[in-house]
């Protein structure tokens, strides 16, 4: 009976050892993926908004920013409403930005003074030391807030006029009726052909930790912006827009640990008329979401959570390459100034 007794105990000792064991094993699966211990990514600066979520090939209010400060287009009458100013002399560039208004909107849109550079014959924006001979105003017609609207076109007068009275010169007002019509059809052209795409990598098992995503996006090319839970593929062209970005949750890379952030998903987005064709931006972004998938043990999805396959790739492909040569053709192509100030 003694020998019994002992054989049972023995046999729930080793029951509960190994429950433990599993139980542990289990815990020791669940965990996240971790990275491995090495040099942290570069960090680089860029400005700029967490973007809301993006669909293929729509709307969305937010501009891809610059890794760097680069110099703002001039501007140009295709996507401006533009008012000369005569001048009885030349001005100094000093006189200029004394007078300049203290913001440089009206309402949503950009709000610029130029001035015809005396000595190079050339427009840009005021510099001391500088003389100009003639300058000009204007405003925006439309961005991703929509049209210059009645109020403020209303506003780019007033504004003008302030600044005109200032240093006296005398200012030749587009009318506003016509204005306004030119902001209405090119937003509508601009609503027509903007496109934002985005990729997902879904995790199939194993959850990921910040750090394992970085570190793994990195090997890829990746460097981290100044946002939390945000990687970007640089541009090749230093100041421009990035080509590729790569986001995921910014309260996990934010959390006291972490490490004990589980992760199941990546959105990996390119604004299309941010970045130049040349770049071969889609593609790019397409074998980074296969190469990232692969190593991380994933599987590319669209927004909708369902797998893309080769043929729906390509189908976005050739849609995506007649949308380069329709912006092309309206002297809006991506990447060029104009377009990164109309989509923006």
């Amino acid at each position: 009976m003694m020998s019994l007794q002992l054989s049972l105990l023995l046999l729930g000792v080793l029951l509960l050892i190994a429950m433990a064991a599993y139980y542990a094993w289990l815990a020791r699966k669940s965990q996240p993926r971790q990275a491995e211990p090495s040099e942290p990514c570069t960090q680089v600066p860029e400005a700029g908004r967490i973007e809301p979520h993006l669909t293929d090939f729509a709307l969305a209010g937010d501009a891809l920013a610059s890794p760097a400060p680069e110099k703002k287009p001039g501007l140009d009458a295709l996507i401006d409403a533009i008012a000369p100013i005569a001048l009885e002399a030349p001005l100094s560039g000093e006189a200029i930005l004394a007078a300049l208004p203290s913001t440089r909107r009206v309402g949503s849109k950009p709000f610029a003074i130029e001035g015809l550079n005396a000595a190079t014959r050339r427009w840009e924006p005021p510099l001391a030391g500088q003389s100009y001979s003639q300058l000009q105003a204007g405003v925006q017609l439309a961005n991703r807030s929509g049209a210059l609207n009645d109020i403020e076109f209303s506003e780019f007068v007033m504004k003008t006029q302030s600044f005109c009275d200032a240093i006296g010169g005398t200012p030749d007002l587009p009318v506003m009726r016509d204005e306004v019509s030119r902001a209405r059809e090119l937003d509508q052209f601009a609503s027509g052909h903007d496109a934002q795409l985005v990729l997902m990598v879904q995790a199939r098992r194993v959850a990921w930790s910040p750090s394992y995503i970085q570190q793994t996006s990195a090997r890829h090319g990746f460097v981290m912006g100044s946002l939390a839970g945000r990687l970007v593929i640089p541009a090749s062209t230093a100041g421009l827009p990035p080509v590729v970005s790569l986001s995921f949750d910014a309260l996990a890379a934010l959390a006291d640990d972490p490490t004990q952030s589980a992760l199941r998903q990546i959105t990996l987005g390119l604004d299309v008329a941010q970045v130049d064709r040349n770049e071969k931006p889609f593609e790019r972004m397409s074998a980074l979401a296969q190469a990232l998938a692969q190593e991380m043990d994933g599987v590319v999805i669209d927004d909708r959570g369902a797998a893309l396959s080769p043929e729906a790739m390509t189908v976005i492909a050739t849609e995506l390459a007649q949308l380069y040569d329709i912006l092309a053709q309206h002297e809006l192509a991506a990447g060029s100034p104009l377009a990164r100030r109309l989509f923006s």
